[in-house]
């Protein structure tokens, strides 16, 4: 997560914290009423030329983040590994593109991807998605004018990010990040 502005201490959010393992659905519900706390929402600060974020507390020891989107800026076609995950707009409009097919956990350098594996999907303030290990997508802010605001949760907490890049059908693995890249 390499971008412009981070806060490492973790942000208290209102949403109460458990302590066994959380489920997806458990991380949707979480980030859904994080994003829905307009003081929280408010409290991020924004720039205009860069991702900004700040750590909170998420269910039962998840990592979580509060990210500001500037107009035009997206994540770039990732994975989180073997962490479960959810998000969920806060404010503007975020789009995912995905790919409906489970990648190899490593070993590989280049995928070549069959036609009916692209997905896309809208989320305006108030909609969110969770999705399971090995989900491979990119995030975008694709308004030219608003920021947009979002909520990640993360479990177990992201041991790594690998990032990708994509030309037609042809999916190739370009880096991995530790979470030292982005704390």
């Amino acid at each position: 997560m390499p971008q412009t502005q981070h806060a490492s201490a973790p942000v208290s959010s209102s949403a109460p914290v458990s302590s066994s393992a959380p489920t997806e659905a458990e991380l949707l519900d979480f980030v859904r009423r994080t994003a829905a706390d307009a003081a929280l929402v408010l409290s991020l600060p924004l720039d205009p030329e860069g991702r900004t974020w700040v750590r909170l507390d998420g269910p039962g020891g998840s990592e979580a983040w509060l990210i500001g989107w500037p107009p035009g800026t997206g994540t770039g076609w990732h994975d989180h590994a073997e962490s479960l995950g959810a998000f969920a707009t806060a404010r503007g409009v975020l789009r995912e593109n995905s790919l409906a097919v489970r990648l190899p956990a490593g070993g590989w350098k280049t995928l070549e991807l069959t036609d009916d594996v692209d997905r896309s999907r809208a989320l305006p303030a108030g909609r969110g998605r969770a999705f399971g290990h090995h989900h491979v997508h990119e995030v975008l802010n694709e308004s030219p004018v608003e920021h947009a605001v979002s909520v990640h949760a993360y479990y177990p907490p992201l041991p790594l990010i690998r990032r990708f890049s994509r030309t037609g059908p042809v999916l190739r693995l370009e880096q991995v990040e530790r979470p030292e890249d982005w704390q």
